[in-house]
């Protein structure tokens, strides 16, 4: 077992880059399987959301991609857009000092801008699955120098119907390869893919971390979808946070969410999968630094953030699942400090808590919607303890003199209320949009290992083809409701690009 990445005799590049990245230690997964995989042997990780797969699998990746060789020589595959963006990226920031690229190609990009990406032959491709049997079915990728194959959330891959794409592209890959499975549970479909595509394959399973919510106060609150907003603007001004994530489920959310809270005077920034990296990190450090005290994101967005001092966590929408729910509240009560965890649950949403409830083996403590007398009150509270707090501070001489005077004219009652009711923040009302989402339902997985999610025809299943930008964007921020109905050319084109049962003929060969 290594205890630092300088331990794991990296490059000089990668760990310059490891250090740029702020990077300490490996965590759990990436001290047994980056070790493995550089050896060059085949692996399933099994790991919760958030514990570093991505470093576990792009370091190794990294070290083996010969540099004078042209063409891919490593492919990961993404259940969505949004992650193999986000891989994609992370993956780079490794590969800063390295002449190495990782290439994303999805749905919904414009086909012809992948296509002079591809002539630029990178080192390293992150696909969706659709879009990359797609270039597989028109012969403009060469797989057959490829080496390495990660299949990345693994467990999403199935909840979303792709079992089928990933047995046949897995099938189409050079048969002398390196294979590796992520993922955060082991359905059936994908211990069968290991058994049958992977060759004596290292387990490294990291249990989930429930430990690191046991300082977490948790309490929820049951209330419509459209009394959300204005039950979290009364929270936040009771509770004075000094730092607050609020998790939203989409990126329109988050957006909305994020305007209504400028709107109403507090320091927010959002955070998800369209923002450049550069932003990204704008928004990571002005919340790190203080300079906002509300940060609005996304599950997806906020996996890898570290920020200590968080002390409130708001679940504006729901987690998905009981994992996902760990993820978020595991943001605050770090390093020994309390924190508190709010989540708001809409009446149809109540079964979901109580399996998330189970799941922790705890109670989540039930609030009632807190009233503007509520709010006032906690305003008033916050108002005489920052005036107690700054009667004990120094820099008071100056005031002294007027302070004297005042109390010449008016009696000290009167003059500490007045001061009171000028510190006291009054509620604002200022009308603000945030558009109504449907509850998410979470079905139980048929023998087919597909998922069916809410919504009124709960029937349809999500099929596993090619799928466009709009999909994709849906599916992982939870918008998807299984009966969108397409546009009738994006249906043509999804029946065109329909997989067939072997790629082999497309092949290029150099």
């Amino acid at each position: 077992m290594y205890d630092t990445f300088k331990e794991l005799g990296l490059v000089p590049e990668i760990m310059k880059a490891i250090e740029d990245m702020g990077f300490e230690e490996p965590t759990p997964i990436q001290k047994v399987s980056i070790p493995a995989a550089m050896e060059g042997k085949d692996l399933i990780g099994q790991a919760q959301t958030g514990t570093g797969k991505t470093a576990a699998f792009g370091i190794p990746i990294l070290e083996k991609i010969d540099t004078t060789e042209k063409g891919p020589q490593a492919i990961v595959l993404s259940p969505t857009r949004e992650l193999a963006i986000q891989s994609a990226e992370e993956m780079n920031r490794l590969a800063q000092y390295l002449p190495i690229h990782a290439l994303p190609i999805y749905g919904g990009q414009d086909i012809e801008r992948q296509f002079r990406a591809l002539r630029k032959k990178p080192n390293i491709i992150v696909a969706t699955p659709g879009r990359l049997m797609d270039h597989m079915k028109r012969g403009t990728i060469d797989l057959s120098h490829v080496q390495i194959l990660v299949l990345d959330e693994g467990d999403e891959m199935v909840d979303m119907g792709f079992i089928d794409d990933i047995r046949t592209i897995l099938a189409g890959m050079p048969e002398e390869r390196q294979t590796m499975f992520f993922s955060a549970t082991m359905p059936a479909p994908i211990r069968e893919l290991a058994e049958s595509f992977l060759r004596d394959p290292v387990l490294v399973k990291i249990k989930a971390a429930t430990v690191t919510i046991d300082l977490v106060e948790q309490e929820y609150i049951e209330l419509p979808d459209m009394q959300k907003f204005d039950c979290l603007c009364r929270l936040l001004d009771m509770e004075n946070p000094e730092l607050a994530i609020v998790f939203v489920r989409t990126k329109r959310r988050a957006d909305e969410v994020t305007e209504a809270l400028k709107k109403r005077g507090y320091m927010a920034e959002g955070l998800h999968g369209d923002l450049s990296q550069q932003k990204r990190d704008a928004v990571v450090r002005q919340f790190k630094e203080g300079t906002i005290d509300i940060l609005v994101a996304t599950d997806v967005a906020a996996r890898g953030l570290d920020i200590s001092g968080v002390t409130h966590v708001y679940n504006f929408d729901m987690p998905q699942d009981s994992e996902t729910y760990v993820h978020r509240v595991g943001r605050t009560g770090r390093a020994g400090q309390t924190g508190l965890a709010m989540t708001f649950v809409v009446s149809r949403e109540i079964g979901q808590l109580h399996d998330i409830e189970r799941a922790i083996r705890r109670k989540i403590r039930r609030k009632s919607v807190p009233t503007l007398s509520d709010v006032i009150e906690g305003n008033q509270r916050i108002a005489i303890e920052n005036l107690q707090e700054a009667s004990r501070g120094t820099g008071l001489e100056e005031y002294r003199e007027n302070a004297e005077e005042l109390l010449n004219h008016v009696d000290a009652v009167s003059l500490v209320a007045a001061a009171i009711k000028l510190l006291t923040k009054q509620p604002d009302v200022t009308p603000v949009k945030i558009t109504e989402e449907r509850p998410q339902f979470k079905k139980r997985r048929s023998s087919g290992g597909k998922r069916s999610f809410g919504g009124e025809r709960r029937g349809r299943r999500l099929q596993g083809h090619s799928r466009d930008k709009n999909y994709e964007s849906e599916k992982r921020d939870g918008r998807y409701n299984g009966h969108r109905s397409r546009p009738q050319e994006s249906r043509k084109r999804e029946k065109s690009n329909m997989h067939e049962s072997s790629f082999k003929p497309y092949f290029k060969k150099n």
